[in-house]
This record gives C-alpha cells, structure tokens and sequence, in this order.
C-alpha cells in the first residue's frame, strides 16, 4: 500500500480513503468499493494473524458469515489476503457506539428494552446460522444515524475472535460467568451477554458473576417485570437463564408493549394521581368563589 494526500492506497479492488479508529487488532479504514459502487469498512488483520489452520477455518467462517442477512447485524461483504495478510470487508455504519449513548448515566427505560430486543434479534439470527457471538458489549454494538443497534457481524464466526492477538485487545468483556472459568460456550452463554448489556444500559454497572442485584435497586424507573427477566438473562448457572435468545426477547417484547400501555417511556417523574389533580381544582375553585362573594359584600356593605 503506497500512502498518499487523497488515497491511503488499495487492497484488492478497495480503495483506502480514511484510517479509522479500530475497535480490534490491525488496521481499520473507511474504502471504497470499486466493483459495487459503495462505501465499506475494510480490517486489515495483523501480518500472520490468524496461522495455519486457524486462517483456513476463519475463511471457512467468513463464507458462512457472508450468508447471514439481517437488520441488526453488520453485514461482511468479503474476506481476503492481500500481501499475505488476511482483509475483512464490513457494512460501512455512520453512528456511535453503544457506549457513546449510554454516555455513563442510566438510559431510557423503554430505549434500552426496545436496543436490547435488537441485539437479541441480531444474535438469534447468529445462532440460526450455528454460530455464537462472542465479542458483544456496548463498545462494539453500533447504533445507526437512525437509532438502530446493529452488532459486530465476523466474531460471529468464532467465540475466540480477536482475543488471542498480540494487540493485547480484549472484546470479550462480557463474557458469562462459564467462559470466565474456562467451561464451555453456547447459545445461552450470549443469552447472558444480551442481559449483561441490558443490565449495564439500565444501571451502568456489570452484573456480578456471582449473582446481580436487581436493576430496579439502582434505577426506580425499572419495572419488577424487567427485574425479573434481566435477572434471568445473567443468572450465574446457564441452566437458570432462557433456553433461547428468541425466548428472551419475546419477554422483552412484553415488556416493552406494557411500558407502551402505561403511557410512559420509562423515566419521567411521577405525576399526581387524577384525584389529587381533582382536588387541586375545586381548591382553586373554593377560593375564588370566596374572593368573589368578598368583593361583592364589600361592595354592598357600602351603600
């Protein structure tokens, strides 16, 4: 790749226009296709990342990745070599991390069911396929310019993603308590991550591995029938938590439709109850009969 004022060079039929910030090991730009006319985020992985066996069966992967369309997932074009290193080709997304939003407060209630059952959709389509994630957090959770949450899409090709490079980088923060120790993954090992995001946008903190308090103890704008189902989600014994992602956003679904009906979004104030508005107005009514007939006798009281 040569560097240049307007271009950052080529790789295949990518041309390199902006060296992007990146989330994981090797280099990250913004490029442009010029086969498909559009504009791609191009991961240049690090020279002799992944060896032997291992790249045969990332690209085996990949292939299967490519076939997976969906809403909430960050579609791969395309997977590569160029020079002897090993190139991803993703969606190009405009927006901001999941982090970004959450912006360390507690987020909207009904925001971060409506967020939740979008990841949860995006990794139940992932476990259709036959993969797992692995890799899911709010720092690689995109949300669109227009408020749609998307997830990474190649770590689903493999729980050990990008953890083992010399980068140091570690995209597995919210691992479940099983893959913490080492045991083995599967589909309800996400099925924690997804409640462990939800979890973090409703409280700001990571549930404990050894069991969470209830988001409504940090955050009154929980519901207990949010409680219940987080709670399940990050269960420390996999056998406690949903069975399916699907399962899982379903119940956030049902949630969502009650915050609907209750007319609020999930944070707002609590107003006064209809009766004490009731109460208020014929107060304000009392007295303003009596300013009334006060003025009216001072009135009379005269002649």
């Amino acid at each position: 790749m040569t560097n240049g004022p307007a271009s950052l060079g080529a790789i295949a039929h990518y041309n390199l226009l902006e060296r992007l910030e990146p989330s994981g090991p090797g280099d990250l730009f913004r490029g442009r296709d010029t086969r498909a006319g559009r504009t791609v985020t191009v991961r240049l992985l690090p020279a002799g990342y992944p060896a032997g066996g291992d790249r045969a069966r990332l690209f085996d992967a990949a292939k299967a990745v490519i076939s997976i369309s969906h809403p909430n997932v960050t579609t791969l074009f395309d997977a590569g070599e160029h020079d002897g290193r090993v190139y991803l080709v993703f969606e190009y997304l405009k927006g901001q991390s999941l982090r970004a939003e959450m912006a360390g407060r507690p987020m909207n209630v009904r925001r971060a069911v409506e967020l939740a059952i979008q990841i949860a959709d995006g990794i139940s389509e992932a476990h259709g396929a036959g993969f797992f994630h692995g890799g899911l957090s709010p720092d690689t959770v995109v949300i669109t310019a227009k408020g749609h949450a998307k997830i990474p899409a190649f770590e689903l090709a493999s729980r050990g993603g990008f953890e083992e490079t010399a980068t140091g980088v570690r995209l597995r923060d919210y691992d479940a308590p099983e893959e913490a120790k080492g045991l083995g993954a599967d589909d309800r090992s996400d099925i924690y991550s997804v409640g462990a995001v939800l979890y973090e946008m409703l409280t700001t903190k990571r549930p404990s591995h050894k069991g969470a308090a209830a988001p409504g103890a940090a955050n009154p704008h929980v519901p207990k029938e949010l409680d219940d189902i987080v709670l399940r989600a990050v269960a420390p014994n996999p056998d406690l938590r949903y069975q399916s992602v699907a399962t899982l956003a379903a119940e956030l679904r049902s949630i969502g439709a009650i915050l609907d009906v209750r007319g609020g979004a999930g944070d707002e104030p609590e107003e006064a109850p209809p009766e004490t508005n009731v109460g208020r107005v014929f107060l304000l009514a009392a007295i303003i009969l009596a300013a009334i007939a006060a003025i009216v006798w001072y009135f009379l009281s005269q002649r």
